[in-house]
């Protein structure tokens, strides 16, 4: 069973500099630049997520990501062939296989593990055996969990979405309940021997709590960094992250 750190490591997803960039159709703002000023204000990784319809993040980024980084690159995907073939080709320090739906603006869930672990675990081997460390992105519910530990997932990362949005809704009881089954659902993964991490929707309001869950070992926050930069910059907005997610850990 893994144990559990005091310090808590912060991946940045830097998905939504290449967003703006292809909305000129330019070549500006450059993920890379945005990876490396994150790597320098303190994350301990880079996410980036290639889509099948390439809405930001290009196939040249991902190259680009694996020659300049220092720190280790998580590609985010879907589980099809194609990424797998790309997630192959460049071999990654990790993969986060999420669901994805050509109409959603944002990963809306988790996978769900337990109505396709076969085909999951099928996907999954050829990464392992690679040496690429395999995550998968899931919600809190029991079986999802369990599933997930069965199909040679090294990491499970879960959604923090419903609560961040009840959060934002004003709805406090629910939100409470949610991040009360994010709590168990961290317990119950680690106890299945599954490194756990959690993403989707954190901001400097939400990350205190959801960062002070013992057994997480990792936090990936993009969007709001993203956009919080606009104005106080990419490296004060990621210290600040980081200040707030050691301080709840304290």
């Amino acid at each position: 069973m893994p144990s559990t750190a005091a310090r808590l490591r912060l991946g940045v997803n830097i998905d939504h500099v290449a967003t703006l960039r292809n909305a000129r159709g330019s070549a500006y703002p450059d993920p890379l630049r945005a990876a490396l000023l994150a790597e320098a204000a303190g994350a301990d990784g880079i996410t980036a997520h290639l889509r099948e319809d390439r809405r930001h993040i290009r196939d040249a980024d991902i190259a680009a990501l694996m020659a300049g980084l220092t720190r280790p690159l998580n590609f985010e995907m879907a589980a099809v062939p194609e990424m797998q073939d790309i997630a192959l080709a460049h071999r990654p320090h990790a993969v986060c296989l999420v669901p994805e739906r050509r109409e959603e603006r944002t990963t809306e869930g988790g996978l769900d593990v337990a109505g396709d672990e076969a085909r999951l675990t099928a996907f999954i081997a050829p990464l392992r055996a690679a040496g690429i460390r395999v995550s998968l992105f899931i919600g809190h519910a029991p079986a999802q969990i369990a599933a997930a530990a069965r199909t040679g997932a090294a990491v499970v990362e879960l959604h923090t979405g419903a609560y961040c949005d009840l959060h934002a809704e004003g709805r406090l009881a629910e939100r409470d309940a949610e991040l009360a089954a994010l709590r168990q659902g961290a317990a119950l993964a680690h106890g299945q021997g599954l490194e756990v991490h959690a993403g989707h929707g954190l901001s400097f309001e939400t990350v205190g709590p959801v960062a002070a869950i013992p057994q997480l070992r990792e936090l990936n926050i993009g969007h709001f960094l993203i956009g919080e930069a606009v104005f106080i910059g990419l490296g004060p907005a990621i210290a600040e992250m980081r200040r707030l997610m050691d301080a709840a850990r304290a």
